[in-house]
């Protein structure tokens, strides 16, 4: 499989954006804290937050056209 430039590159900025609202959302809005408590374990939440910012970037990159 070869990568194109293009389609690396609006993954990238999706990644970005999507990646800087997690941010604001989790720290700013609902509080990191608070989902600890919910989800009740550290490593369930960080690989949690991480395939939210992963998968949704691979899915841009494979739906963008070339």
């Amino acid at each position: 499989m070869k990568l194109k430039k293009r389609k690396i590159k609006h993954a990238a900025i999706f990644l970005v954006c999507w990646f800087a609202f997690l941010v604001l959302l989790v720290d700013g809005i609902i509080k990191f804290q608070t989902l600890l408590v919910f989800f009740g374990s550290y490593a369930l939440l960080e690989t949690l937050l991480i395939l939210l910012v992963i998968l949704p970037t691979i899915a841009v990159y494979i739906f963008t056209k070339e």
